[in-house]
């Protein structure tokens, strides 16, 4: 038995939720440096305040996946997570704003950031799986593509609608430790809009059933089930290294003066290593349904190709967040020159920077549905892959060499078609070659490589800019390039691990 195939409309139905999902990170990452510094929030503050985004991220999105993949009810399977986290999102998008109306007016607008990340990665991950569930395997590429092509129209509406309200005569500088008009009303109309897509892939969309979806896999879904029950053979040797590098990690925070965020990092390696201790202690006990045992087990049993494409996310994620919190610092200082927050020019390079997110974000949508498609045809997605993110790394060192702001926006062309590989190829590639009945979970896991990076772009990245580049954050921009330019070398390593299929995005 086979899943019918979508049309035009079902694709759409489908993914449409993510244009609301994407507008709310488009504010998050153009707008979030900006609101800090507006605060009193300085330069060397923001990779700890931004730790909000990639913390929650590394707890919610395993957590989802696992819940989900478990979840029947009335709404369905993945959509209950959906309308969860796009109600959660919205009431973090309309409080945002009023943080300099409260006390501690810094601490809120961090707590709101926190809870908005956690809410986007509600409705996010189980988004990520919904294309799996729903499209037979030769439409997984054009699923991804479509998705994609949603995601960079909802962040081009995020990024440019500060803008566009500047040019309709809203005021976008305002007294100090006070957001613009331009900011506020920003996010009270993306809270709007999150919800009414994410409320449209809910009425518009009907999940099949556990019994049709194992039907379609065939009856293999019970060997989803091996790497759990394989966590019982393993020593508590692994779970020991892992706590003693956390140990050491923070040791090293003293002994070399480094910056306290690497704290965090230190805490979640001892965190992982004794849950993984736990979850190896359940198993053999037999104890393998549990959620703790379930999450351990598949992240120790992840698949060849989930374990090569995990080392391409990391470096490539890397590079992204470096862009989203250092793109503002940097053309504000280096393109407009002048970081005062309360200044013309520094706001006005703020609003340039949200034209430039706006530039990668619709480059990636026009080349999810075009260019994309072409290039697999020619050259297969590993090479596809590969070869975009070597565009984005150029795009990278434009900003580490140029000062002038229209120039900025051809290196945005790079970054952009970078983008939306980044957002296609991977996961098309997974869900054509990982169990239907485990793809929440992976889908979940495959998340911890990209948050794993932006923990460490926040906690190290501070340390290295002070002891090498104190005030020069320009320099951000020559790392994330380098990143990327390892993200595509370790691409063309996954080529080994996937079967051919005949699809290679044929079908977008």
């Amino acid at each position: 038995m086979e899943k019918p195939r979508q049309g035009f409309w079902g694709l759409w139905n489908i993914s449409f939720g993510f244009f609301g999902i994407q507008v709310g990170f488009a504010l998050q990452n153009a707008n979030m440096s900006r609101v800090f510094q507006t605060l009193g929030a300085s330069m060397d503050d923001l990779p700890a305040l931004w730790i909000a985004a990639p913390l929650t991220g590394l707890i919610v999105q395993p957590i989802i996946g696992h819940l989900s993949d478990r979840t029947w009810s009335r709404l369905g399977r993945r959509r209950p997570y959906f309308l969860t986290g796009a109600v959660l999102s919205a009431l973090a998008l309309f409080a945002m704003p009023l943080a300099p109306h409260w006390g501690a007016a810094l601490f809120i607008a961090a707590a709101m950031l926190w809870l908005l990340d956690a809410s986007l990665n509600i409705s996010m991950e189980p988004f990520r799986a919904f294309v799996g569930d729903m499209l037979h395997a030769d439409q997984h590429a054009a699923g991804y593509a479509v998705q994609t092509a949603f995601i960079g129209a909802g962040a081009v509406v995020g990024s440019i609608f500060p803008w566009v309200l500047e040019q309709l005569g809203i005021g976008n500088v305002a007294a100090a430790g006070t957001l613009p008009d331009t900011v506020r009303w920003s996010f009270w109309a993306g809270g709007a809009v999150l919800l009414v897509a994410v409320l449209w892939t809910v009425v518009t969309t009907r999940e099949y059933s556990p019994e049709q979806q194992a039907a379609f896999a065939g009856g293999d879904a019970p060997a989803g089930d091996l790497p759990v029950r394989a966590l019982a053979a393993k020593s508590y040797l692994s779970s020991a290294l892992w706590a003693t590098l956390g140990i050491v990690v923070i040791w090293l925070v003293s002994a070399l003066t480094l910056e306290q965020e690497v704290f965090l990092l230190g805490g979640l390696l001892l965190l992982y290593g004794a849950l993984s201790a736990v979850a190896i202690s359940l198993a053999r006990q037999g104890r393998t349904s549990g959620m703790l045992a379930s999450i351990v087990g598949d992240f120790a049993g992840m698949p060849e190709v989930m374990k090569r494409l995990a080392l391409v996310q990391f470096f490539t994620w890397s590079g992204m967040f470096i862009m989203w919190i250092n793109t503002t610092p940097v053309v504000t200082q280096y393109v407009f020159g002048n970081s005062d927050p309360a200044s013309a020019a520094y706001n006005a390079g703020a609003s340039w920077v949200n034209v430039l997110f706006t530039v990668y974000n619709g480059v990636a949508a026009v080349a999810a549905l075009f260019l994309l498609p072409l290039m697999a045809r020619r050259f297969g997605q590993i090479i596809t892959h590969a070869v975009c993110l070597g565009l984005g790394a150029a795009g990278f060192l434009g900003f580490f060499l140029l000062r002038d702001a229209n120039a900025l926006i051809v290196c945005e062309i790079g970054i952009g078609i970078a983008w939306a590989s980044t957002l296609a190829m991977p996961y098309a590639i997974l869900a054509s070659n990982l169990p239907q009945a485990k793809l929440g979970i992976y889908m979940g896991l495959f998340n911890v490589f990209i948050v794993i990076p932006q923990l460490l772009v926040a906690t190290v990245m501070g340390s290295l800019m002070n002891a090498f580049f104190p005030g020069e954050p320009v320099w951000t921009m020559l790392f994330a390039a380098a990143a990327w330019i390892i993200a595509a070398a370790a691409m063309l390593r996954v080529a080994a691990t996937v079967p051919a299929h005949p699809q290679e995005l044929a079908h977008a």
